[in-house]
């Protein structure tokens, strides 16, 4: 399977680049740099620090690389995920998407594509995450308005949205477990006098340093509490669990797929 990776120098695009360099099922055939960048014209391993050049380029024309390729994987910018996006269609190929803070219509863009390409977007790509997601809509279908939700998430000072897609994601699960909409019971951070709304599922969003991504999901009734929590130690599994999309797409037929088809959930 012959590999794009967009954003190769960030976070994310550094160690897809590595895990997809690592693995017999794929070829790495271009990175795609945001224009300008010092980088752009190296070789793929240098600048993703893979431990050797790949003999892959680095370069900030996506439509001039397109062609080479069966998938791209990105975990980009919102901005620079829209750009791909419309490229992705044009050219009729697999697109993994794991950028976030997309708004309803951005989004609506990407389940729009799965009409014309394979498209597959997970806003966390761990599987421990997803397995996470199995067990709060559990909880929530079994307990229903006995517990009161709050949801805690973690990132480093980078981190540009919040509260994160995955808390979102978690949020929009619990709430159709409710037979409820998220953006009707929602509630971001509390200040003064704010007593809680049965009902209601509150965010809390924390970021400082390095933090990886934490999420944990407190589940309160009277007298008790559970606590569902992932924590991430680095990004290697978000990275891992992005290939592995990839890696699924490989001959699937025009669609909006998820992590939960991947990982059969």
């Amino acid at each position: 399977m012959k590999v794009i990776v967009i954003g190769p120098r960030g976070k994310m695009g550094k160690l897809i680049t590595q895990v997809a360099a690592s693995r017999d099922d794929m070829k790495l055939v271009a990175g795609i740099a945001p224009k300008g960048r010092d980088y752009v014209g190296m070789d793929l391993g240098t600048v993703a620090m893979t431990g050797s050049e790949l003999g892959v380029p680095v370069t900030d024309d996506l439509a001039g690389v397109i062609d080479s390729c069966d998938v791209i994987i990105d975990f980009s910018t919102k901005e620079m995920a829209m750009e791909v996006l419309d490229l992705a269609i044009a050219h009729k190929k697999a697109l993994v998407c794991g950028s976030t803070g997309f708004s309803a219509e951005e989004m609506k863009r990407f389940e729009d594509a799965g009409k014309q390409i394979p498209m597959l977007y997970a806003a966390n790509t761990s599987k421990l995450v997803n397995i996470m997601n199995k067990l709060l809509e559990l909880v929530t279908t079994t307990l229903k308005d006995e517990i009161d939700i709050e949801i805690l998430e973690m990132h480093d000072q980078w981190k540009k949205d919040a509260p994160s897609g995955t808390s979102k994601e978690m949020g929009e699960i619990m709430a159709h477990a409710l037979g409820k909409e998220l953006s009707n019971i929602a509630v971001y951070g509390r200040e003064g006098e704010s007593p809680r709304e049965p009902g209601t599922i509150g965010y809390h969003s924390l970021r400082a340093g390095n933090i990886p991504s934490s999420h944990t999901v407190f589940f309160g009734g009277m007298g008790e509490r559970l606590e569902i929590t992932h924590h991430s130690y680095n990004w290697e599994c978000f990275a891992r669990g992005a290939c592995d999309c990839a890696a699924y797409l490989d001959g699937k037929a025009p669609g909006f797929y998820s992590i939960k088809d991947v990982l059969g959930l």
